[in-house]
């Protein structure tokens, strides 16, 4: 069910510090580089086991698996993929409002945390090209080298909570995945889900979401009701 402003503002009344997933609530990372793509430059990269990943599209998820099965070969892995995501962000599709919802919590008096299993470097290239930096407090992407720094781990939610001095009571978590669902209670906190396809409602619900947005100017608007 897709939350209403009314009710959005209500779960936002407590919060200080809100915890922004980038690919998806912000943009779409792979829209211009697609991912498959992405993964089979990054499986061109590799010296070893090339033909064992080699049906593995989404280019996160491959890093896990390297990670997982010959994680000596992590650390250069995530270069490349950081590598990768850099230049996918340059052509990445911004979420309709995903800026406004960012202006909107520092005008209402948050700070906005960005949490996400992609690389920082691409975060950060993405905010600055974008003039978005000055709305966001921090970024925390993967652990490089550690693709078990990505969520569900509640590890990257826990460092940006460590950073902003934060209780889990104070923030919540915006994600457009169960993963991100499962890691904010992980972590101990709430989160609202941003259902950007179809069916998604459905499983951030069943995950737990506290509530459900299908707009991410819906999430912007309910900010600005409930001002700190």
């Amino acid at each position: 069910m897709n939350a209403t402003v009314r009710s959005l503002a209500s779960i936002l009344a407590p919060v200080r510090h809100v915890l922004l997933d980038f690919d998806g609530p912000v943009c779409s990372v792979f829209d211009g580089f697609p991912a498959p793509e992405v993964a089979r430059e990054l499986l061109s990269q590799m010296p070893e086991r090339s033909d064992v990943w080699a049906g593995e599209t989404d280019p996160l998820a491959l890093l896990r698996r390297i990670g997982d099965e010959r994680p000596d070969l992590a650390p250069a892995a995530d270069d490349r993929l950081s590598a990768l995501e850099v230049e996918a962000v340059l052509r990445a599709r911004p979420t309709a409002g995903g800026a406004a919802f960012m202006e909107s919590c520092r005008t209402s008096g948050r700070r906005v945390w960005m949490v996400s299993n992609n690389a920082t470097a691409a975060i950060t290239r993405y905010l600055t090209d974008h003039g978005l930096d000055d709305y966001v407090s921090g970024s925390f992407g993967r652990v490089h080298g550690q693709p078990a720094s990505m969520k569900p781990s509640p590890r990257l939610l826990a460092d940006a909570m460590r950073a902003a001095d934060a209780k889990p009571g104070e923030c919540i978590f915006v994600g457009d995945a169960v993963r991100d669902v499962e890691a904010a209670h992980a972590a101990g906190m709430n989160a609202i889900g941003y259902a950007n396809k179809p069916g998604k409602a459905e499983s951030l619900t069943t995950a737990g979401a506290i509530g459900v947005v299908t707009s991410m100017e819906t999430l912007a608007r309910a900010a600005l009701v409930s001002r700190l």
